[in-house]
């Protein structure tokens, strides 16, 4: 049985924009000697905002402790790793000045609520779906390039891409990034 060329063509096609379309929210990893990098991504900020948050997961590899130093992703002017905590029913976000910690064999999560990478002066919008890529830097691993992928606080809240939802209480206050 032969299939015309065109209905070849189409075929492809359709597995093409099947697979593209389902791996723009479908986690993804990258790994190295110390450790393992789970499903950056970036969540999708309000219009006109300045600001947005990435999130990922790091994994130690057994026998070898790491940190992750910086983060670099060339949608924003800079990046830093930030801690969250409640204070009086008031969240507030601090930099991590010394990175963040990864033993041998535990995994830490950057995601809502928690531990994130802050991007400031973002440079264009974040667009639901599009990847940005970013340079994850450590101190033993070295340099990592890996892809975030934007994606909508709903996507995050109904599962989609492996992570978590985050639910608000109280005040949210970021001190010195302009948000409230």
């Amino acid at each position: 049985m032969q299939m015309s060329a065109r209905r070849i063509v189409a075929a492809l096609a359709l597995v093409a924009m099947a697979f593209f379309s389902a791996g723009a929210s479908s986690a993804h990893e990258y790994e190295t000697d110390t450790v393992k990098i789970g499903h950056p991504w970036l969540r999708v900020p309000p219009p006109g905002a300045t600001v947005a948050a990435a999130y990922l997961s790091l994994t130690g590899k057994d026998g070898k402790d790491d940190r992750l130093v910086s983060v670099s992703i060339p949608v924003a002017e800079r990046t830093e790793l930030h801690t969250m905590t409640m204070d009086g029913g008031v969240m507030k976000m601090r930099p991590l000045e010394n990175g963040i910690e990864i033993e041998a064999g535990k995994t830490v999560e950057l995601k809502p609520g928690g531990m994130h990478v802050m991007l400031i002066g973002l440079t264009r919008p974040i667009v639901d779906g599009e990847r940005a890529k970013g340079l994850l830097t450590f101190e033993k691993a070295g340099e990592i390039e890996v892809e975030f992928v934007m994606q909508t606080m709903k996507d995050a809240m109904s599962g989609e891409g492996q992570h978590g939802g985050m639910q608000h209480g109280g005040d949210m206050k970021h001190e010195g990034h302009g948000m409230k």
